[in-house]
């Protein structure tokens, strides 16, 4: 069964003004489903492997050389972009308590992780990723990768993300990634964000 493009669980334009609905447009129909059909495509040359994405990118070198990189960069992209959709929500939503003592345990205050968050995603250089993270430690860390790259590669297990590839910001804020990482910060969905920091903890 080849791995498919989730549909958004809201409207296009429900998440108007900070993510405009062109946007949403492209980046879920062309660009999650052009990494969807290239991991089905690299998938289909090895059927032996299987297509849990999340087990096979977790342990890189146990995926066929002549496929890796094409898993790494579609496979990561699917998995990334299918997590991002779930992390935002047009309703208003607040970290759990657990989840706020945490942050504040591992970064001071909730003004000093967003800070961090944001310095990752503005200094990320090029494509990729930002991220709040559960360590191999079980504490939370905000870290970045490249391109498509998951922290699922690094052991780590991503309960925040952003995408920070111009595909993501450019229709509605051009060059300036400063002002999407802020607007992104007013459509995350704590409660997504809850339930996966108590699975991965």
């Amino acid at each position: 069964m080849a791995i498919i493009l989730p549909d958004l669980p809201y409207a296009y334009d429900a998440l108007e003004p900070y993510i405009d609905a062109e946007t949403m447009h492209l980046h879920h129909d062309k660009h999650h489903q052009t990494y969807v059909n290239n991991a089905n495509a690299a998938l289909e040359k090895h059927p032996e492997i299987g297509e849990d994405l999340e087990a096979l990118l977790a342990d890189v070198e146990s995926i066929p050389a002549d496929i890796r990189q094409a898993l790494i960069n579609n496979g990561g992209g699917h998995l990334n972009h299918a997590l991002f959709w779930e992390l935002m929500t047009p309703e208003k939503t607040a970290p759990s308590a657990e989840l706020a003592a945490a942050i504040d345990a591992t970064f001071g205050s909730f003004e000093e992780f967003q800070a961090a968050f944001t310095a990752a995603a503005t200094t990320r250089f090029g494509s990729g990723w930002a991220w709040l993270v559960v360590n191999k430690e079980g504490k939370l860390e905000v870290t970045s990768t490249a391109n498509q790259d998951t922290p699922i590669s690094e052991g780590k297990k991503p309960i925040l993300g952003l995408d920070v590839w111009e595909h993501a910001y450019y229709v509605k804020y051009r060059n300036v990634r400063p002002d999407y990482i802020k607007a992104f910060f007013s459509v995350i969905n704590w409660n997504k964000v809850d339930e996966l920091y108590a699975v991965a903890k």
